[in-house]
């Protein structure tokens, strides 16, 4: 049986990708592309009174195959973690047409 949810309404595109946030959880990609950025945020800091993302889990993961990791690593900060994971998504998504 298919539990996917439907979505409906506009989405944050950041270079012409969807860019979507739930909680913890950050998904950038094309999910009619074959694979799409997975971030999840393990841990936060606080930076002049403000919390932001610390440890981020980055990971290339398949659109084809449930749960299939292509990639995957750690870094710090939301800006390194999202700007790896795009030049791993690229050259994936390269590798493949």
């Amino acid at each position: 049986m298919d539990t996917k949810i439907p979505f409906e309404g506009k989405y944050i595109t950041f270079r012409g990708k969807p860019l979507v946030r739930e909680n913890n959880i950050i998904c950038y990609g094309n999910m009619e592309d074959k694979y799409y950025l997975f971030l999840m945020i393990l841990t936060n800091k606080k930076v002049n009174g403000v919390e932001v993302p610390d440890k981020i889990l980055v990971q290339i993961l398949s659109t084809e195959e449930k749960n299939k990791i292509i990639k995957q690593g750690e870094k710090s900060g939301l800006y390194d973690a999202l700007d790896i994971g795009m030049i791993w998504l690229e050259r994936a998504l390269q590798k493949n047409t």
